[in-house]
């Protein structure tokens, strides 16, 4: 047949030779190379443009308006399609508007009573269609701009493209689209898959494991005792530690990844085992489950206010801030204290306590502050909308150890004693989580979070001294790194560098993970206070 409206291409035949020359026409078009396209066209003897569109396109530029509905009537097949009858819609709509213009009243109003019932436009799209035009922005008095005009017929032009069937019309961009789509399915099937970076096109997708944090590039050892946990600073440019050694410390990422200390936090009595950054990240929260909460200042290192007194036992086992960094929410294991929201000069705000308020286990605030997610008495999960004030529980059959919130806000994450780690969406659309395994987790508390570019990973310490990261597509370890010498408490994958990763052991040390260099040195760090 002409043109080759037969003739296929690709080794599976799936593709139609004129389609695929009618996009390759549009895509030249749109990059600005006109003369190449036009060369194409009058060579293979196909435009990317239909007969039929070439003369609405005409119709409309020249405002034609019964034409422009004499092609769209013949475009669509059926009078009564609510697609035809959009089209029309906004044809008239134009064609109203330039009349009111000119100030042709007269003839406006003859379309209106007149042409518009012939078209088929029920009585309610006439009387929004003279609304739309008398309140549009367009409708102030003044000579005509035949530029104005032009520049609104092209915009119906655009309007027009959305609603015509194919094949008549192309989509827009459509082999950008095709190109992009095969690439996110390749994308979408690389486990490895960890940067921002655009993707070549000369080969097929697949990443390797030197995008993800896979081997050591770093061991801090500045506590003197066991380290309970590590976070890194919301712009990923600090990292905070605690330990059993009853301090907590704040390190300073370099802009060569290498990290430093910058102060140690010396005023708890008892071990430290959980931190939490302020969103502006000049503040830093600490406690544990026999201490009292402390609020310090990041860049000096001063502590700024203590929350209660060991006196009043007034424990907290976890906390976590609001948006604006002036306030804070605890939790205390005391099932009597339960849980109170501070500003940072330790006004309490709202508390939460009764028998409702069983110990809390931990907890989390959404990024966007709406919700708190809570953990109480190991087993049971309750999200409580801060506004509506509805609250949801979710109940695991194991023990929790830990919860660990996405940075999107959408999805959450918790640590079971049965070696397993469930995945749940906040919005509640899920009826069962999607379930990690394959670390170790019997005795102690084991903290997990997500990592990586869109938080498409998950990483956790394990009682096998390891440190296990899955990709959110797969139920097994992607990979298992191997370091530390006894059991792994705490990781944290820096927001800012989905390269970069920290883990926290009983060994008392941190180490620090980048992507995989072959024959790369160790590099240590050792307890010098600054």
């Amino acid at each position: 047949m002409e043109n080759g409206l037969w003739e296929v291409l690709g080794s599976k035949g799936l593709l139609k030779k004129h389609e695929f020359i009618r996009i390759l026409v549009q895509c030249l078009y749109s990059l600005g190379f006109k003369n190449s396209a036009s060369c194409l066209e009058i060579e293979s003897n196909i435009s990317y443009k239909s007969a039929d569109y070439e003369f609405l396109e005409k119709q409309v530029l020249s405002g034609d308006w019964d034409s422009c509905v004499a092609v769209l009537d013949r475009i669509f097949d059926h009078s009564k399609d609510d697609t035809r009858n959009t089209a029309v819609y906004l044809v008239f709509k134009q064609c109203l508007l330039e009349y009111l213009k000119r100030g042709d009243v007269s003839l406006a109003l003859n379309v209106l009573r007149k042409q518009a019932p012939m078209l088929r436009m029920g009585k309610e799209k006439i009387h929004r269609l003279a609304c739309d035009i008398v309140y549009s922005n367009e409708m102030e008095s003044g000579e005509v701009d035949s530029c104005l005009v032009q520049g609104l017929r092209k915009k119906l032009l655009v309007e027009l493209e959305k609603l015509i069937p194919l094949p008549i019309v192309i989509p827009e961009r459509r082999l950008e689209h095709l190109v992009e789509t095969a690439v996110m399915d390749q994308i979408d099937t690389c486990l490895y898959h960890n940067s921002w970076d655009a993707v070549s096109l000369y080969k097929d997708h697949c990443c390797g494991r030197d995008q993800i944090p896979s081997e050591t590039v770093q061991i801090l050892m500045a506590h003197k005792n066991e380290v309970w946990f590590v976070q890194f600073s919301n712009s990923g440019k600090y990292l905070a530690t605690a330990s059993s050694d009853c301090t907590a410390i704040i390190w300073k990422v370099l802009d060569d990844n290498k990290v430093e200390l910058k102060h140690t936090l010396e005023s708890h009595q008892n071990p430290v085992s959980f931190v939490s950054w302020s969103p502006d990240d000049t503040k830093l929260l600490t406690c544990g489950n026999a201490e009292v909460l402390k609020l310090w200042d990041v860049d000096t290192g001063v502590l700024r206010h203590t929350f209660g007194n060991n006196n009043t036992g007034f424990t907290v086992s976890s906390c976590a801030w609001f948006p604006d960094s002036t306030r804070l929410v605890c939790g205390s294991s005391d099932p009597e204290r339960g849980i109170v929201m501070w500003d940072t000069d330790g006004n309490e705000i709202k508390a939460w306590r009764g028998t409702r308020i069983p110990k809390v286990v931990d907890l989390a605030v959404t990024p966007d502050g709406e919700s708190m997610i809570t953990v109480f008495s190991d087993k049971e999960i309750r999200i409580l909308n801060l506004e509506t004030k509805v609250e949801r529980v979710i109940s695991e059959e194991q023990p929790i150890t830990s919860l660990s919130i996405s940075g999107d806000g959408k999805f959450f994450i918790v640590n079971l004693s049965c070696q397993e780690i469930h995945l749940w969406d906040l919005a509640g659309e899920w009826k069962q989580p999607l379930k990690f395994s394959g670390h170790r987790q019997s005795k102690y508390v084991i903290r997990s979070c997500f990592g990586g570019l869109d938080s498409s990973f998950i990483a956790s310490g394990s009682e096998d001294s390891q440190v296990y990261i899955w990709n959110l597509k797969n139920a097994k370890p992607l990979e298992v790194l191997s370091g530390h010498s006894m059991t792994v408490n705490c990781v944290s994958w820096n927001p800012k560098n989905p390269r970069m990763l920290a883990s926290a052991s009983d060994d008392q040390t941190i180490r620090i993970w980048g992507p995989g260099k072959p024959n790369k040195p160790e590099n240590w760090l050792y307890n010098q206070k600054p």
